[in-house]
C-alpha cells in the first residue's frame, strides 16, 4: 500500500482504526498484526503527519496507535519507528504529543529489546529534552503523560544517569529548569521531582545529593505567590506521603519552615491548614522518630497546639485540619505519647472536641483522632503506652466528662453512639481502640445500652457501617475475655451477648427463627 492514501483509503483507515481503537476489551498480538498487516505502521504514521484536516482521523489514529503500542508486537516495532517517536513529541497537536510520550513508555515496559538497547536508542534520538519539553510546555494531559515516562525512565539505573547529568550546568538539570520556567513550569517540574522521589530510596538519595529538595523549601518560602506556594504545598503533602520521605526531609529545614507558616496569623488559613496537615502526615511515619529529633516534633506539635488554642471554638477547616493532624501524629506510639506527655497535653484539644456535639466537622475529625491514639491504627503490641501516657488519657477523658452532663466516659461513649451514622462510625474505631483499656471495659460494661447498639445487627444498614460496629464488638469481647470481669457473675449476661454477636458476624440481623405453634382461646360469640 502507498504511503500517501487517497480519500477512500483514508476513509477505510478511519473506519477499520475506529473498529480496532474501540474494540471492547483488551487486544491481542494477534489483532494487532492482523490490523497493522492490512494497513502498515509507516502508511498509518504518514497519514497522522498529512491528514490532520480529515474530521476525527488524528484522534481515532491517535487511540488505535495507543493500543497497538500497548501489545508485544506493536511495541516491538517501535525501535523502528524513533524518528516519528522525535517528531511527534514536537507536534503542534496535543493528540499526538501524548500518543508519542506513551509510546517511549511502551517502548521502556513492553519492548523485546534490551533495557540498555531502548535507553541508547532515547540517547541518541535526545528524546529526554524533548519530554521535558512536554512536560513544561504541554497541555495537563501531555505533561502528565510525559511525567509518567519519565518516572518510567527513572527506574532503570542507566535512566537515572539520564534525568541527573553530572555536570549541574546541562539544559536538563531539574534546578536550571526550574529557574528558567513559568510558574507553572516550575510547579511541573517540581511535581516531577516528587514523582521521581517516589520510585526507590536510591532515586530519592539522588534527588537529595543534588539539592533538589530545596527548590520545594524555596517555593514554601516565596510570598508573593499564595497559588504557587498552594501547588507547592500540596506537592509536600504528597512526598510526605512517601515511605523514606522522614530521612531525607529531616535533613532540610522544612519542618521549621512548616511551623513558621502555621504559627503565623497573617498567612492565608488554606496556606496554614496545609501544613499543618503536611506536619502531621510527616510525624505519622513509624520510621519518623528515627529520623525526626524529638526536639523537632514538640516544637511541631506546639504549633498546632498554640494554634488550636487561638482557634478555640470555631469550626472551621483549619481547626478540623488541626486536629486530623494530631490524630495523625498519634498513630505512632511515640507520637501518640508526645501528644499525652507535652505540658500542656497537646491531646486535650482532640479529647475535648471528640464529645463536643456543637461542631459536627470538629467532632469528627476528633474521634478518628482519638482512635488514633487510642491505637485503632497500630498492632496489639503497640496498642497501650507507657504508664504516665496511659494515665494522662484517661485524666484527660474523665475530665471532659466531669465537665459535661453526662458525668461519665460511659455517657459519652453512648452519647456518641446515638448520633449520626458518620459519627457512629467514629465512635466505633475510638472504642475499639480505647477498649484494651481496664477502666474503658468496665465503663462500657456498666451501661447496658452500648452493650445493645454493639451487638444489634441492625444498628446500621451500610455495609462500612456493620463492620465497623462488628470490629468494635470484636474488640470488646476479646478485651472482655481477657479480663476480670469474665468470670464476674454479675457480667455474665453481657459475656453470652458478646459470644452471640460475635458468632452471627456483622451482616445477619435477626437470629434464626423455628416456626412455632400459636395455641388461642377460642372465641365464643
Amino acid at each position: 500500500m502507498d504511503e500517501e492514501l487517497s480519500m477512500d483509503d483514508s476513509n477505510q483507515l478511519l473506519d477499520s482504526a475506529s473498529d480496532f481503537a474501540y474494540h471492547p476489551g483488551v487486544q491481542n498480538d494477534a489483532a494487532a498484526k492482523k490490523f497493522l498487516d492490512r494497513f502498515p505502521l509507516s502508511v498509518i504514521l504518514n497519514t497522522l503527519q498529512t491528514k490532520p484536516d480529515v474530521p476525527g482521523l488524528e484522534d481515532t489514529l491517535v487511540v488505535c496507535l495507543e493500543r497497538i503500542f500497548k501489545t508485544k508486537y506493536g511495541a516491538s516495532l517501535i525501535p523502528h519507528y524513533m524518528p516519528f517517536v522525535q517528531v511527534g513529541l514536537t507536534a503542534d497537536s496535543h493528540s499526538v504529543r501524548r500518543l508519542a510520550c506513551k509510546t517511549v513508555t511502551c517502548l521502556l515496559e513492553d519492548s523485546d529489546i534490551e533495557a540498555s538497547c531502548a535507553l541508547q536508542l532515547l540517547i541518541d534520538y535526545e528524546i529526554y529534552p524533548l519530554l521535558l519539553d512536554c512536560l513544561i510546555n504541554g497541555n495537563e494531559e501531555v505533561a502528565t503523560a510525559s511525567m509518567d515516562t519519565i518516572k518510567k525512565l527513572a527506574g532503570f539505573p542507566k535512566g537515572i544517569d539520564i534525568i541527573f547529568p553530572a555536570d549541574n550546568k546541562a539544559a536538563t538539570d531539574l534546578g536550571n529548569l526550574v529557574a528558567q520556567c513559568s510558574s507553572l513550569g516550575r510547579v511541573r517540574v517540581l511535581s516531577l521531582i516528587v514523582k521521581l522521589f517516589s520510585v526507590s530510596r536510591s532515586v530519592a538519595s539522588v534527588i537529595f545529593k543534588a539539592n533538589l529538595l530545596t527548590l520545594l523549601e524555596e517555593g514554601v518560602s516565596k510570598k508573593n505567590d499564595t497559588l504557587e506556594t498552594l501547588s507547592i504545598l500540596e506537592l509536600l503533602y504528597e512526598l510526605a506521603e512517601i515511605q523514606h520521605s522522614a530521612e531525607f526531609l529531616s535533613r532540610t529545614t522544612l519542618l521549621q519552615l512548616l511551623c513558621s507558616l502555621i504559627g503565623n496569623s497573617a498567612t492565608e488559613t488554606i496556606l496554614r491548614s496545609r501544613a499543618i496537615m503536611i506536619s502531621g502526615r510527616l510525624l505519622s511515619k513509624d520510621d519518623s522518630h528515627i529520623f525526626i529529633d524529638e526536639s523537632s516534633a514538640k516544637t511541631v506539635i506546639s504549633a498546632i497546639d498554640g494554634r488550636l488554642g487561638f482557634l478555640q471554638s470555631q469550626d472551621s477547616d483549619e481547626c478540623e485540619s488541626a486536629l486530623e493532624a494530631l490524630g495523625q501524629i498519634g498513630s505512632s506510639i511515640q507520637g501518640a505519647t508526645l501528644l499525652l506527655l507535652c505540658l500542656p497535653p497537646a491531646a486535650r484539644h482532640v479529647i475535648d472536641a471528640a464529645f463536643d456535639r456543637q461542631g459536627h466537622g470538629k467532632q469528627l475529625a476528633a474521634l478518628h483522632g482519638l482512635a488514633n491514639i487510642a491505637a485503632k491504627t497500630r498492632s496489639e503490641d503497640k496498642i497501650i503506652l507507657n504508664a504516665d501516657a496511659e494515665e494522662s488519657l484517661r485524666h484527660l477523658i474523665y475530665e471532659v466528662a466531669s465537665r459535661s452532663s453526662k458525668l461519665t466516659p460511659s455517657g459519652l461513649f453512648l452519647s456518641v453512639l446515638q448520633q449520626a451514622a458518620e459519627i457512629r462510625l467514629a465512635g466505633y474505631r475510638m472504642i475499639t481502640g480505647l477498649v484494651a483499656r481496664p477502666w474503658c471495659l468496665m465503663e462500657l460494661c456498666s451501661k447496658q445500652e452500648i452493650i445493645d447498639t454493639v451487638t444489634d445487627a441492625s444498628t446500621e444498614t451500610t455495609k462500612i457501617g456493620m463492620e465497623a460496629r462488628y470490629n468494635c464488638c470484636k474488640a470488646i469481647r476479646k478485651a472482655f475475655v481477657s479480663s476480670e470481669l469474665v468470670s464476674d457473675p454479675a457480667f455474665a449476661g453481657i459475656g453470652e451477648k458478646l459470644d452471640e454477636a460475635v458468632r452471627r458476624g456483622p451482616y445477619l440481623a435477626r437470629k434464626s427463627v423455628e416456626a412455632q405453634p400459636v395455641v388461642m382461646t377460642e372465641q365464643r360469640f
